[in-house]
């Protein structure tokens, strides 16, 4: 279709893609914006992966109890929003569950049972009550040694709310940025469309209209059973269903779409009452 820019890019362990709807805009110029974007995304992985040793999230792990450090504005903003995040969900969402996996997964990813022991060990350097905050400064203190900060349920979803903030000061206002498509954000409206059209897989798919907010979606068909409950430390019960979330921004989608996995019926609708800028599907 003319004025379809499609792009894609890996990062993050993931496929990123930019769907740009402007006939007014060249090729060239769609271009330009997407690496625009895409230079972000590769920029906060360097800064936000565990995995990388010169990122903020590997220099924290290092830090032993009583010990505290300055953030750059990324982490400090993930953190944070994790923080909020797992106080608003009654304990669901926690990035400090890392270690827990290594004792109820097998390196093939097959399940397999603690023994005597270990959960004790790691209930030392597991909790969100391991590491503080403090605005002053941007700082965290953490309160274990060895805590695993694991941003994977946020960081995606973080780096589409940059993508937006880039796409807008490129003066882009038709847009869908798409993180795997675990987590979509829409900016204006596809051609001849309210919003931009994304695909449901629920008891049957449905059609969502996106539009200005942001769709993320969590289940178990990928990873198999990948997530953890915080407030059992162990694994949730792989099931069929899948929790969408739609939100402001695709940081708060992503880390919703986790904790709502964990989270009974009710704690879920209990949360939406609270918070009325978000819904959950399917539940």
């Amino acid at each position: 279709m003319t004025g379809i820019h499609r792009f894609r890019h890996e990062a993050m362990a993931t496929e990123f893609e930019v769907v740009i709807a402007m006939p007014e805009i060249s090729p060239v110029r769609a271009r330009q914006a997407a690496a625009a974007v895409f230079g972000e995304v590769d920029r906060l992985e360097q800064e936000l992966s565990r995995f990388r040793p010169t990122s903020e999230i590997w220099r924290i792990s290092l830090l032993k109890k009583g010990e505290s450090t300055g953030l750059d504005f990324a982490a400090w903003d993930c953190l944070s929003l994790a923080k909020a995040v797992h106080s608003e969900t009654f304990g669901a969402f926690d990035v400090t569950m890392g270690p827990l996996m290594k004792v109820w997964r097998n390196p093939d990813g097959s399940p397999r049972q603690p023994v005597e022991g270990e959960l004790d060990q790691i209930k030392r350097r597991v909790g969100m009550d391991k590491f503080s905050l403090d605005p002053d400064g941007l700082r965290i203190t953490v309160h274990a040694d060895e805590i695993v900060f694991d941003l994977g349920a946020v960081g995606k979803g973080y780096a589409l709310d940059q993508a937006v903030r880039i796409l807008e000061e490129e003066e882009v206002t038709c847009a869908l940025i798409n993180a795997g498509e675990s987590t979509l954000v829409a900016i204006g409206d596809a051609p001849d469309e309210e919003g931009w059209p994304v695909e449901m897989h629920l008891e049957e798919s449905e059609i969502l209209q996106l539009k200005g907010d942001a769709l993320s979606c969590s289940g178990f068909a990928v990873q198999g059973n990948h997530i953890l409950d915080p407030r059992t430390l162990a694994p949730v019960p792989v099931n069929g269903r899948r929790s969408y979330v739609l939100a402001p921004t695709a940081a708060m989608s992503d880390a919703l779409s986790t904790a709502f996995m964990v989270m009974t019926d009710e704690e879920v609708k209990a949360f939406c009452r609270k918070h009325p800028q978000v819904t959950a599907i399917g539940r």
